[in-house]
């Protein structure tokens, strides 16, 4: 019997990638919401897209937890604090289940976050073309880590109910039980991230296609193995000056904001007003400029032909109000974006251009803040993620950040606009100051 003092928590891990998580996630979300239960998503590591399939099927903001952006301390807090009021959370996992920043450890692995939070594993499983084998792939999972707790597997692509026995008769040798599984069929993939992360991002799982296959799924016996305590929630610091407006870009060119970094924004003080690039004719009145990461590749002519807007933009910038673009952000900044065979010109506040590159730049960063800006002072060490598939064109001027030993981004009065992805809600204090010099200028 659950406590009204305790919660279900999850983590959903594997053995590699694309074996499935994403989907699996998402239909133990629809399942358990049918029951009519609260359901919290998380998603391991820094990604921006596998959040907005679990926040599709929650009907609730997915939230990121990254225990390299993130101090051990901040992630349990964050998490507490988002669990307050969910019956269960559940949190994807990234890579393999031992897959962290290198091969010597698991740290910052999906196995390292799950002893972070107490969370038990249940472990997602290909099912294709074996059977037996797959009770010793989660017995090696289980006893490879020390510390893992191992609930049980779901099996993905199962191509019958005898197939699935297979497995559970196997499953059973090991003491590992089955939780159930997903048949193969089209309806339950999600296409592949080399296809483009904007046509996976917009290959939406139907609800009704998630709830039937939770079916399958052994819920109740899910729900009994992941009970726990739920985390004392810490008391929210939420800032009582006055509200500082920062515009916000938020259509289909920019999206990528993690939630939290954005909670931490308004505890600090922010009113953030949503515009759209795309959309509309010019910048909202405002003390500052958050343009995030997104796909403006994908709308680089219509971005182009708001000429409006990139005025205000560029107008924006000079009149000394802070402005903030991480990657996708950095490209509409820059002076033009060439995307297949056109170059499109952009706003022309940063004197760099933009080429799709065709070759994927990924992976945790240590930055050290070579100009002051809007969010750090110089000297600063900062934490971020990479993550793009264009380049810049032209000299480094005026760089924001040393990044193994190699200058990054543009950083110059308060003007700030980076390939990195920063997590604000990692250390409350950029928030804070970009707050701060929000609020002298508006």
């Amino acid at each position: 019997m659950t406590s009204v003092l305790d919660h279900h928590r999850l983590l959903i891990a594997a053995p590699h990638s694309s074996s499935g998580k994403t989907t699996v996630t998402s239909v133990i979300i629809a399942g358990l919401r049918a029951r009519g239960l609260k359901v919290q998503p998380f998603k391991a590591g820094p990604d921006y897209l596998d959040p907005t399939h679990l926040g599709r099927a929650a009907a609730t903001p997915a939230r990121n937890l990254d225990s390299f952006l993130l101090p051990e301390d901040r992630l349990r807090s964050l998490f507490a604090r988002a669990s307050q009021q969910a019956e269960v959370c559940i949190i994807e996992g990234l890579m393999g289940l031992y897959d962290g920043r290198d091969a010597a450890s698991d740290e910052h692995s999906s196995a390292h976050l799950a002893r972070l939070l107490n969370c038990p594993v249940v472990l997602v499983i290909d099912a294709g073309g074996m059977a037996r084998t797959v009770a010793a792939i989660a017995a090696g999972l289980r006893d490879f880590g020390a510390g893992s707790e191992i609930a049980g597997v779901i099996l993905n692509r199962v191509g019958s109910p005898r197939h699935a026995d297979l497995c559970r008769a196997a499953l059973e040798q090991v003491g590992i039980p089955l939780l159930g599984h997903l048949p193969k069929q089209e309806a339950l993939s999600l296409p592949s991230r080399h296809l483009g992360l904007l046509a996976a991002e917009r290959h939406a799982l139907d609800t009704s296609v998630l709830k039937e296959a939770a079916g399958t799924l052994d819920l109740d016996t899910l729900l009994n193995l992941t009970c726990r305590p739920r985390p004392a929630t810490p008391p929210r610091a939420v800032s009582s000056r006055s509200r500082v407006r920062i515009a916000i870009a938020r259509d289909e060119a920019f999206s990528f904001y993690y939630q939290d970094a954005l909670d931490s924004l308004e505890e600090a003080g922010a009113e953030l007003i949503s515009f759209s690039p795309l959309h509309d004719a010019q910048v909202p009145p405002a003390g500052g400029l958050l343009i995030g990461g997104g796909y403006p590749e994908a709308h680089a002519e219509a971005l182009s032909l708001n000429a409006g807007m990139r005025a205000s933009v560029k107008a924006f910038a000079a009149s000394g109000r802070p402005v903030v673009a991480e990657c996708g952000g950095l490209m509409y900044l820059g002076d033009s974006l060439d995307a297949g065979d056109h170059t499109f010109p952009m706003c022309g506040v940063i004197p760099y251009r933009t080429r799709m590159a065709g070759r994927l730049t990924l992976g945790y960063r240590d930055a050290e803040v070579l100009h002051s800006s809007p969010l750090a002072a110089r000297g600063a060490q900062l934490r971020a993620h990479e993550f793009h598939y264009s380049a810049l064109i032209g000299e480094a001027t005026h760089p924001a950040y040393l990044v193994g030993g190699q200058p990054e981004g543009y950083a110059q009065g308060n003007v700030l606009a980076s390939y990195l992805h920063l997590h604000y809600a990692a250390d409350p204090r950029m928030a804070r100051r970009l707050v701060r010099v929000c609020s002298v200028m508006e």
